[in-house]
């Protein structure tokens, strides 16, 4: 765990904590501006080796899959990226004037950010593409979660929530959070047993293949995916056939309603683009009421919590 030292005694003191390495350094190198030394800690990121402030009291979050735990926190950050808050659960961020907000990530306020002065900008996912002007602001941490981290996307949702609670002074907190996503992933592999599914998106109005965003969930569960990674229609259609899916005859159906996240338009809501489907009525997860819908808030959130609340889901659909 992080070793707390002096503030004017931390250089050349070094920590390791889980997949993520922090090095304690002399903070007068980090510039306070009038002369202080600053305690800063270097953390291994995404983004590569980050030195950053031990600790930040400025926190600008722009990685969604970071809200949740930051908030768990009891943390209130300087900036957010208001347009992708969930719509349930931070309606004190949405309103709070003297939370800036930085745009979405297609249309970032990097202004605002600047102005919200902060000394620590948790980047990365969705704002990867503005690492290097966000780290002319603020050091830039980028700890989001991906597939392509050692051990899957669920095993980086740990490192992430692990460092989060070291950088930002909450490692307690941190731990329980990580002990709930092993026992929702426990129980939910131990539910499961070889069972094939169709993991889905409803987006546009219409059911597609959401696989390379959902297949995430699969990693820990005995679950056969079928139709894998062919296709993505999470932003697009991939002209996925109602009738493949019927020939196909998965056992179950995982679906994630896009459009009831973002609210973009009025759509249709996925449990009712299901129940329409006539290519479906004979089909196993149909006839079976075999079908999962994800929280709405899944596409905004995806984070630990995010992923505990599915497991614990899946398990309460499998053992029902």
């Amino acid at each position: 765990m992080l070793t707390h030292v002096s503030r004017r005694a931390l250089a050349g003191a070094s920590v390791a904590v889980g997949a993520a390495l922090l090095t304690a350094c002399s903070g007068a190198e980090a510039g306070t501006g009038d002369g202080t030394e600053t305690a800063t800690v270097v953390v291994s990121a995404n983004n590569g080796e980050v030195e950053v402030p031990a600790e930040p009291l400025r926190v600008a979050v722009l990685d969604n899959t970071a809200f949740e735990t930051v908030k768990a926190f009891g943390i209130t950050p300087v900036a957010v990226p208001k347009p992708l808050l969930p719509g349930t659960g931070f309606e004190d961020w949405e309103a709070d004037e003297s939370i800036a907000d930085a745009g979405s990530h297609r249309e970032p306020v990097l202004e605002a950010v600047s102005e919200a002065e902060p000394d620590l900008i948790l980047g990365g996912y969705r704002f990867e593409d503005h690492t290097e002007q966000l780290s002319r602001i603020a050091p830039v941490l980028d700890l989001a979660p991906s597939e392509d981290h050692e051990g899957g996307y669920v095993e980086s949702l740990k490192r992430q929530t692990e460092t989060l609670g070291e950088v930002l002074g909450h490692p307690e907190e941190a731990a329980a959070l990580i002990a709930d996503l092993e026992d929702s992933v426990a129980a939910a592999a131990a539910a499961t047993g070889g069972e094939s599914v169709f993991l889905a998106v409803a987006s546009g109005g219409r059911i597609d293949n959401g696989a390379s965003r959902l297949g995430r969930i699969l990693e820990p569960l005995d679950l056969v995916n079928v139709l894998a990674d062919e296709g993505d229609a999470v932003h697009s259609d991939s002209g996925l056939a109602p009738e493949t899916i019927a020939q196909l005859n998965p056992d179950w159906m995982v679906v994630l309603d896009r459009d009831a996240a973002v609210e973009e338009g009025a759509t249709s809501p996925a449990r009712q683009l299901v129940s329409e489907q006539e290519a479906w009525a004979g089909t196993t997860f149909t006839t079976q009421d075999q079908v999962v819908y994800l929280p709405p808030t899944f596409y905004v959130t995806e984070g630990v919590q995010a992923y505990t609340a599915v497991f614990d889901q899946i398990t309460d659909a499998f053992t029902a």
